[in-house]
């Protein structure tokens, strides 16, 4: 059984989120100022590469393996979501592959101790970014900002620099809001036919990296 030790936020329990035709997404604060998706805002690091393979596959190839992709994704966080919540029925109506990228990633899950919260949305003033973070929790004894992913294939350390620079916006983002630090970062990747891949990263090696890309972002239009 999972601990939960749920933070209650003082100025709103949630942030409501509007969607572009272009599939940007904002959110807007209790203060009703916008702010552009931590997503959004790194989607810019992959765009060339991503026109590129448009073009190759062709585009109606390219959107039916990113909708395949994100549905899939969708569909492992909600159920290690449930897992984490102990809720019994955790696998009932959920296709065979995804319970097994749940039973995948079991024994990393099991290594999460107090959960803080989950699928959590968040902001910052200072950033001026907003989103959703997947996971607050102890992790290995340790207060992290814990993010899962699936993959068809292998990650190496390299390729994922978006993803670190996400979470280290997450941890900005919760101690702005609840004066609570929190430097490590944690990503979780259920990967196709291989065990678990798990990388740790302190936030403040990501700052850096992630102010340059929300300058280029802000200077992109």
């Amino acid at each position: 059984m999972f601990e939960h030790c749920p933070i209650n936020f003082k100025d709103y329990d949630d942030l409501e989120s509007v969607t572009s035709s272009d599939g940007s997404r904002k959110y807007v604060t209790p203060d009703g100022i916008e702010y552009p998706s931590v997503t959004t805002v790194l989607s810019i690091l992959s765009k060339e590469f991503i026109d590129k393979w448009k073009r190759r596959v062709g585009i109606e190839e390219a959107d039916k393996i990113s909708y395949a992709a994100s549905y899939r994704g969708t569909q492992v966080h909600e159920i290690i979501e449930k897992y984490l919540d102990n809720d019994v029925d955790y696998t009932k109506g959920y296709f065979p592959n995804i319970i097994s990228s749940l039973s995948s990633v079991k024994s990393t899950l099991d290594r999460i101790g107090s959960i803080y919260e989950q699928e959590c949305a968040l902001y910052s003033n200072h950033l001026k970014l907003a989103g959703r973070v997947d996971c607050v929790a102890e992790f290995d004894g340790k207060l992290s900002i814990i993010d899962f992913k699936t993959s068809k294939k292998l990650k190496k350390k390299e390729w994922i620099s978006s993803y670190f620079m996400q979470c280290a916006a997450y941890a900005i983002m919760w101690e702005e809001r609840t004066n609570i630090p929190i430097v490590e970062l944690v990503i979780i990747i259920a990967v196709d036919g291989h065990e678990p891949q798990v990388f740790k990263e302190h936030r403040d090696n990501w700052t850096t990296d992630l102010k340059d890309t929300i300058y280029k972002y802000n200077n992109s239009f």
